[in-house]
């Protein structure tokens, strides 16, 4: 885990500056997977493991970035327009900043030094994490402010130009707008967010990473979504008034279905079926049932596996193994897909026999090493005080 005291001193050191430091949190999405950029809705937590940047700020319209994962320093200048050629951590940082300024900001050069404890491919939504934050240091040490969704907006705008991948907004708001003990039902159309409190108090969110990501994520994430628009394409010939698959129901899809080919029938499935589920999780949060909400983030698992094809051998190890263990309540993948982690509900009392199970098979399976956590719900991006976070 990142220490940003630790943090705070290497800047000092590496710039003879006293820092600032901020941060923003990962997430983990309990439900409504690949449903955000169909307009559809979320259910997601900002979690308890962060990316933190340490800032400072120069005379001049220069940036420079330490991090550990970049050997040497990275500079580049925010009015330049190759700064995407200097590398991908300077795409992600400079991308947010060219987006921030189009909103008509004028932003400051600035000293950082990034440190994350989000890993990094594991469907925790590293980037939106490393965006936020970023975003969040360039406003503060520039005396500027935008609010938390347009913050959201700038760094999912970034994503797509500069990193190139067409993301919904679910991550970006999320680290920008979490809140402690509480999921947020997010309506990625309007925007609209409503907190719920994680009111399972005998239950754990527990993260578990297959530590393996497949060379097909990124290009098969952008391949579903143009399958999704294609979908709305042919659905709009039944309603024009269709604009995102949000807008077809259960009753639309079961009646026009067979008029979709394969497999634009079976994405359009899933995602149908998959806010459909969101909805009924939420009302399970509501209630404090943790059993129900388990066996609907099963069944998105398996909607996940079989119609929207974005798991791996890895993850349904981990799902099948997880669902062999007394006090499962449900797990799935979690994210883009084809590796990173699965989310799981686990009965408290059996936490440890539920972590051995699942190193031990998983190890036995694969020959890898699975990473197991339990994390809490978080609040959004803030000023971090070292010692105080």
């Amino acid at each position: 885990m990142v220490d940003p005291a630790t943090l705070q001193e290497r800047f000092r050191q590496r710039f003879g500056q006293e820092p600032r430091i901020f941060a923003a949190p990962g997430r983990v999405n309990l439900i409504g997977e690949h449903t955000d950029y169909n307009d559809g809705l979320v259910l997601p937590l900002a979690i308890d493991r962060r990316t933190f940047v340490a800032a400072a700020t120069r005379p001049d319209r220069v940036v420079k970035v330490r991090s550990p994962d970049v050997d040497e320093l990275v500079e580049f200048s925010l009015d330049a327009d190759d700064f995407v050629k200097v590398g991908r951590l300077a795409a992600y940082v400079g991308g947010v900043a060219r987006e921030l300024e189009a909103l008509g900001l004028t932003l400051s050069g600035l000293n950082l030094a990034i440190a994350s404890d989000v890993p990094i491919g594991s469907g925790l939504s590293s980037s939106a994490a490393l965006e936020i934050a970023v975003g969040r240091t360039f406003l503060s040490m520039s005396g500027q402010d935008v609010g938390s969704r347009e913050l959201a907006r700038a760094a999912q705008a970034a994503e797509h130009k500069y990193a190139g991948t067409r993301c919904g907004i679910m991550d970006q708001l999320t680290a920008s707008m979490g809140q402690r003990d509480h999921a947020l039902l997010i309506d990625c159309r309007s925007l609209e967010i409503t907190p719920i409190k994680l009111n399972f108090p005998d239950t754990e969110v527990v993260i578990c990473n297959t530590n393996v990501k497949h060379d097909l994520a990124h290009s098969a994430y952008n391949e579903r979504r143009e399958e999704c628009r294609h979908a709305v394409e042919l659905l709009c010939r039944r309603r024009p008034d269709i604009r995102a698959l949000r807008d077809v129901s259960l009753n639309d899809f079961d009646s026009w279905e067979h008029e979709l080919p394969s497999p634009i029938r079976e994405r359009c499935r899933h995602v149908v079926t998959e806010i459909d589920r969101t909805r009924q999780a939420a009302e399970a949060l509501r209630r404090s049932d943790p059993a129900a909400m388990g066996r609907l983030i099963a069944r998105s698992h398996a909607s996940l596996r079989d119609d929207y094809e974005v798991s791996c051998r890895e993850l349904n190890l981990m799902v099948d193994l997880a669902a062999s263990v007394p006090g499962t309540y449900g797990a799935r993948m979690m994210g883009g897909g084809f590796g990173g982690c699965t989310v799981n509900l686990v009965r408290r009392q059996e936490l440890e026999r539920f972590k051995e199970s699942i190193a031990e098979g998983y190890l036995a399976s694969t020959g890898i090493d699975a990473a197991i956590y339990v994390v809490k719900a978080d609040d959004g991006a803030s000023e971090v005080s070292p010692g105080n976070e």
